[in-house]
């Protein structure tokens, strides 16, 4: 299943409703959703976003950013 760009663009991080970012996995299937100011990732589960700040990874520090923003 695959994420609707026109989402993704709507889509705010929930903690600091900043920009959020498309993270894709190795095979280039979109994998969640970043907020580099928050270091959080959010996973997409079957299509839709799990826009929980429980549910958030942490980004390690050193992890780069993905290569273009929404």
């Amino acid at each position: 299943m695959s994420l609707d760009n026109r989402l993704i663009a709507l889509l705010v991080c929930p903690v600091c409703k900043g920009p959020l970012q498309l993270g894709r996995d190795a095979q280039g299937r979109p994998a969640e959703l970043l907020c580099l100011a928050d270091r959080l990732g959010f996973a997409i589960r079957d299509g839709i976003p799990v826009m929980l700040e429980a549910e958030a990874r942490a980004l390690p520090a050193f992890e780069p950013p993905p290569p273009s923003p929404l």
